[in-house]
């Protein structure tokens, strides 16, 4: 079993590696080897630690909901026991099954694309939703009923001394998508329907 304690630096930093804790804070989650070591593990290092449940999808190979995603040739470990719904060390991203599978698909490709992000552009936690938001609209799978389904999921954090409160990371999604949808024929000011799927972290 894995042992994590919070700090701020990208080596231990996941992107959206946040847990509700009983106060309702976020934390990020730190990587710590069983011999004390905390430095950045080689995806072969955490999957012989993260166990059994744990397995490696090839760049290229991994499918959400049908839609072939990558980053660069960056791997995935999909870790149904990760403590949050992703996460991103130097060289690969975390997946959690279990913890996404009730997301909309695309909060699924923004929480994937967030941790992509940080593969890019280092442990800042606004850049990567950014990237996320900018590889979404570019690539087609993000819609103005889906950064509001990711604002509705990402509100209710309240973040911690890595991770901005959900409201102001969603102000400034919510800005990127209207600056980069404008002129677009895309209505970035339209309302999700009424029976948009209700988004957030398990309870």
């Amino acid at each position: 079993m894995l042992t994590r304690r919070t700090i701020s630096s990208f080596v231990a930093a996941c992107g959206l590696a946040l847990v509700l804790c009983a106060s309702g804070a976020a934390q990020a989650q730190e990587f710590v080897y069983r011999d004390g070591s905390t430095r950045a593990p080689t995806v072969e290092e955490y999957l012989k630690q993260a166990g059994a449940g744990a397995k490696f999808v090839a760049h290229g190979k991994l499918t959400i909901d049908g839609k072939r995603v990558n980053c660069g040739k960056r791997p995935t470990v999909i870790n149904p026991n990760f403590d949050s719904w992703g996460g991103a060390f130097p060289g690969f991203l975390i997946l959690n099954t279990k913890k996404i599978a009730g997301l909309s698909t695309q909060v699924k490709l923004y929480v994937y694309s967030h941790e992509c992000g940080h593969q890019f552009i280092g442990a800042n936690e606004l850049k990567a939703d950014l990237f996320a938001i900018r590889r979404g609209v570019k690539w087609g799978w993000l819609d103005a009923h889906g950064i509001e389904e990711i604002c509705t999921f990402i509100s209710q954090l309240k973040g911690d001394a890595v991770h901005p409160p959900g409201p102001k990371r969603c102000k400034l999604m919510r800005n990127r998508f209207r600056e980069l949808t404008e002129g677009s024929g895309q209505r970035a000011d339209s309302a999700p329907p009424s029976g948009a799927q209700m988004l957030g972290p398990p309870h």
